[in-house]
């Protein structure tokens, strides 16, 4: 019987499911809550309806609205894509680093999102000094803990 070892995968195949992640997280959110703004009002139910009855009743206006709406539905799923690579990215990378990693750069993308859905809606948006400073010390964190790594 003879052992065969998994093959690592490279430095950059982490790096690139790293940003994969990220964007997926990070710029769908803007438009994720854009979509959910523009929702149309949920229905009056009738006041006949047993509890139980009422939750079904909005349980199935809730899933025929999110499934006929491609404005939320696309993003929700791009989303969903990115935590099923987060799932298997954390089985093989280190838990330390991929996590404030992923989520750091998910900050980012969010940023970047939100300035591209304001863009869409006609809103001027700026880069605040606060915002390059957090930003900054983001980046600092996570670079502390890959030094720490090291």
């Amino acid at each position: 019987m003879t052992d065969t070892v998994e093959p690592t995968p490279s430095p950059f195949a982490y790096i690139l499911s790293f940003l994969l992640v990220s964007l997926c997280w990070g710029l769908t959110s803007p438009f994720l809550r854009l979509a959910a703004l523009n929702a149309p009002p949920a229905p009056v139910f009738p006041t006949s309806l047993t509890p139980f009855q009422l939750r079904i009743a909005k349980l199935k206006h809730s899933i025929y609205s999110l499934l006929t709406r491609p404005s939320y539905l696309i993003p929700l799923v791009i989303n969903l894509t990115g935590s099923v690579w987060f799932f298997v990215l954390i089985g093989g990378a280190e838990l330390s680093l991929t996590v404030p990693i992923v989520n750091s750069l998910a900050l980012g993308f969010t940023a970047l999102g939100d300035w591209i859905v304001g863009r869409l809606r006609g809103e001027e948006k700026k880069v605040t000094m606060k915002g390059v400073v957090g930003g900054s010390l983001v980046v600092g964190g996570v670079w502390v803990c890959f030094l720490s790594k090291m």
